[in-house]
């Protein structure tokens, strides 16, 4: 945060200068100090500090100036900094209006002009004014502040896809008073929202993903059109790929579709992880590995990759933006994302009542009342604890008898010795309902066949995965839930896989297509494991390398001439 701001305000350039120049003298090594020639440019100013999340902590100001009087000025200025300390510069003949002053708007002080000398008639008086406010200042929040309602989808969006990003941010809920006459002052209409306010200032209105990219400088373009290796995908396997790739002296590159550490962002508290024995969250372990692999030298831009062709030893990735890049060997690290319910409602209040994964930004949000989650895997469970910190109780419906058929034992017995989790077996949901908003849920008993209605305001599903391999269709094996085939997977029943053409054997994790890798949750039958992620990820590089050593030197001199 820059230092907070003494404004002095005056119509007389003279005065101005010379009062400016006193509190420089002074107070220049603590605030700025800024100046403005009228009451109408002193609150263009004001209303630039306040977007800008600034802190003012004293105006001076003349009484008598056109326009807009020093009084009317500090009336209007205290809606927006209502704790900066407000003092009038007056003539002896304005001491009534300045008096007045003190109980019609708070003022703390008047001083008469002329003030010579400072070190006697100025500085006491603003030292002690400085200091009370001191006292009682909490800097202001330094970053991206969003203004939306709670129960709106997109305002969920971007602040689910901040979150995701790991960019810190503060939201203020339009739907309480004091944050609509904040808006008010900073002249955002409704029909703008969500809105975000960034530190310098500027606004996004309604904004998609691209444009909070580019607004924070974030790559999603490659710098170059040729790469040793291309990962699609920045779950735990795309990561743990591009830091053993790049290590390894490969000109690498990772694309991701939306926020670098995929679902395992979402996972609120990892426990069985090598090397944490006191457990990590997603994010920490996500940021680690960005940290870990751009160090090393890979790339990561974030896109959607649309397209995936092979002429001869090249790899052609086509993104959404349309453009493309090559590389002679590629992983598939495209992860996997929660299925969506199908029930009545679903669609209507998602974003609004219904999220999908441990959305760790509406824990706060939820703090206080009755949690659903849908789901008996660990990222259930590990979001089961997390909203139980925050929650008045947590209930969580699982489909199967029981927790222990797909969750870890040491979940199980956490959540069994959590009082406010109660777990319901044998159950689903079979319908959402409310008016502007989730309000209630129909939950379905599959032993007994009967339904409850149960009021809810917050509920989050874990239910399956649904693989990214669209782009993937007709080039490599798929199973029939849309998971990647390696090579050397025994063949599936009522799939038709593309047929193994080299004469040497495929690599493990290797595709039906020479040099296209499978890695992670993608893969078919995988592990689901973060563990088993990064493991892929890392023994994957190793075969790539295997492949690499395969081309002929005539095809990496045409690759390097490309480079």
């Amino acid at each position: 945060m820059d230092y907070p701001a003494i404004i002095a305000v005056d119509d007389e350039p003279s005065v101005l200068s010379a009062v400016t120049r006193d509190l420089r003298r002074q107070y220049g090594g603590k605030y700025r100090i800024m100046r403005a020639e009228s009451g109408e440019a002193a609150m263009d100013l004001v209303r630039d500090l306040k977007r800008r999340g600034d802190a003012v902590a004293l105006f001076l100001v003349d009484q008598r100036m056109p326009g807009m009087s020093g009084v009317e000025f500090l009336e209007e200025a205290a809606h927006l900094f209502p704790d900066a300390r407000r003092t009038l510069l007056t003539a002896y003949a304005d001491t009534n209006v300045a008096i007045h002053a003190i109980n019609e708007i708070r003022l703390d002080y008047y001083l008469l002009k002329p003030w010579d000398p400072p070190e006697e008639r100025l500085y006491p008086i603003l030292d002690d004014l400085l200091s009370d406010w001191k006292a009682g200042f909490q800097p202001p929040f330094q970053g991206i502040r969003i203004f939306g309602d709670r129960w709106s989808a997109d305002t969920y969006r971007i602040k689910d896809f901040l979150t995701r990003n790991q960019i810190p941010f503060q939201w203020q809920d339009t739907g309480q008073d004091d944050v609509r006459e904040e808006l008010e002052k900073l002249d955002v209409r409704l029909s703008e929202l969500p809105t975000l306010l960034f530190p310098d200032g500027s606004e996004l209105h309604r904004p998609d993903h691209s444009e909070i990219l580019d607004k924070l400088g974030m790559r999603t373009h490659a710098s170059l059109p040729f790469y040793d290796l291309a990962i699609v995908g920045g779950g735990p396997a795309g990561l743990a790929a591009g830091v053993y790739g790049a290590s390894e002296g490969l000109n690498t590159v990772l694309i991701e579709r939306e926020a670098p550490g995929g679902q395992a962002v979402t996972s609120s508290r990892i426990e069985n992880y090598l090397g944490f024995p006191s457990g990590l969250s997603g994010a920490d372990l996500a940021r680690r590995a960005v940290t870990q692999a751009t160090r090393f030298g890979a790339e990561i831009i974030i896109g959607e990759v649309v397209n995936l062709s092979v002429d001869g030893p090249y790899r052609i990735l086509t993104l959404a933006d349309g453009s493309k890049l090559s590389c002679h060997a590629l992983i598939i690290a495209s992860g996997v994302t929660y299925r969506r319910l199908d029930v009545p409602g679903a669609d209507r209040f998602t974003g609004s009542g219904l999220y999908y994964g441990g959305a760790i930004a509406e824990a706060i949000t939820n703090a206080g009342q009755d949690v659903f989650i849908v789901g008996g895997a660990n990222s259930s469970g590990q979001a089961a604890m997390y909203f139980s910190r925050y929650a008045r109780s947590v209930t969580m419906l699982v489909r199967s008898s029981s927790l222990a058929k797909n969750m870890s034992s040491y979940l199980v017995k956490q959540i069994e010795e959590t009082a406010n989790i109660r777990v319901i077996p044998n159950a689903e949901i079979s319908e959402l309902s409310g008016e502007k908003h989730l309000e209630s849920i129909t939950v379905r008993h599959k032993d007994s066949g009967t339904e409850e209605t149960c009021p809810a305001t917050a509920v989050f599903a874990f239910i399956g995965a649904a693989p990214h391999t669209g782009w993937l269709a007709g080039l490599v094996g798929l199973d029939q839930a849309g998971f990647v085939l390696t090579a050397s997977d025994r063949p599936v029943r009522g799939i038709s896989a593309p047929q193994w053409t080299e004469e040497r054997a495929p690599f493990p994790l290797e595709t039906h297509v020479p040099g296209i890798f499978v890695a992670g949750d993608v893969r078919h039958r995988s592990m689901r494991r973060i563990a088993g992620a990064t493991g892929e990820g890392a023994m994957a590089v190793h075969f790539v390398h295997q492949y690499l050593s395969t081309i002929s030197p005539t095809v990496g001199s045409a690759a390097v001439a490309t480079k």
